[in-house]
């Protein structure tokens, strides 16, 4: 999909001179160097691949930031707005381009971005087995409720993904809805997921966290729901939702680790109700996906690598 949104000069360089299955994110900055992610480590792009001389790095104009938002709209920035004054834009392929620029407000309502200045294009990939190791911490004895914690970029949304595979490879029998707000991790693109979340799931595209659990649980009758990035007091209550109808939840959260997590104030009720019994914490410290340690309900340490 690169190649669809990309300006032919930029995406000749990834293409040629880079790894694209180890690529992560492209920053464009308006006259900065364009910046490459490969596997947790950061660089300059140049004609001659990556580097780490700002000297030698291609400077992006702002021309070729505004072709890959036109590109990625499908030429229609209006057909997509209800992304775009969230702040991204979601991809065939499950790519999300986050969108930094000038914010058109109206009465304290923010009604769409205009005049960009830098995007970031995140890439998404399969990795298989990477949650392999915390798959008995989460099944043994009874599927635990759990929490994936981890700063931004540190690989939980491709852990989910793993995850959910995992289920159905397995052949556990779970029923399981992913409530996919942002076409993230099953990248569904016209009704079809483009990246394998499993035999056993079924998935909401688009839509917010509680109607998604409200409606889901009600209709397609889960045994498990998966949900990335829970932010705000609003997810929490769709979460307790959830668990009050007697259905099992996969989530993640972004945060550095249990700790730090627990201070937030949106979060107090997770950690006083005890509604998650396993905790999952990853980092990029040896590139995405690392993980620093598996927990239990009262933050006993059950797997440190």
């Amino acid at each position: 999909m690169l190649e669809n949104i990309l300006p032919s000069e930029i995406y000749s360089v990834i293409a040629d001179k880079l790894n694209l299955d180890k690529l992560c994110e492209i920053r464009l900055r308006v006259n900065k160097p364009i910046m490459v992610s490969v596997m947790g480590g950061v660089a300059y792009l140049s004609t001659d691949g990556i580097t780490d001389k700002c000297v030698n790095s291609i400077i992006c104009s702002k021309e070729q930031i505004e072709e890959v938002i036109y590109k990625a709209s499908d030429f229609s920035l209006y057909a997509i707005n209800g992304q775009i004054k969230q702040g991204f834009i979601t991809v065939k392929g499950g790519m999300r381009i986050g969108l930094c620029g000038e914010i058109v407000e109206e009465q304290g309502v923010i009604k769409t971005l205009k005049n960009f200045t830098s995007i970031n294009i995140r890439i998404p990939h399969s990795v298989q087995n990477c949650s392999l190791n915390a798959l008995k911490f989460i099944t043994e004895n009874g599927f635990k409720n759990t929490l994936v914690i981890s700063p931004p970029g540190a690989g939980k949304t491709t852990f989910l993904r793993d995850l959910a595979w995992q289920f159905s490879h397995h052949n556990y029998g779970y029923n399981l809805l992913i409530i996919d707000e942002r076409a993230e991790i099953g990248a569904v693109s016209n009704g079809v997921p483009e990246l394998d979340v499993g035999v056993f799931t079924d998935i909401y595209t688009n839509c917010s966290k509680y109607f998604g659990l409200v409606q889901g649980i009600r209709s397609m009758r889960p045994d498990i729901v998966m949900v990335d990035e829970l932010a705000t007091s609003d997810d929490v209550s769709a979460i307790m939702y959830a668990i009050g109808s007697g259905v099992k939840v996969i989530a993640s959260a972004h945060a550095y680790g249990v700790y730090d997590l627990k201070v937030k104030k949106d979060f107090e009720d997770i950690f006083r109700k005890q509604m998650f019994s396993r905790f999952i914490v990853l980092s990029n410290r040896c590139g995405p996906g690392t993980y620093e340690g598996i927990f239990d309900q009262n933050l006993k340490c059950l797997y440190c690598p």
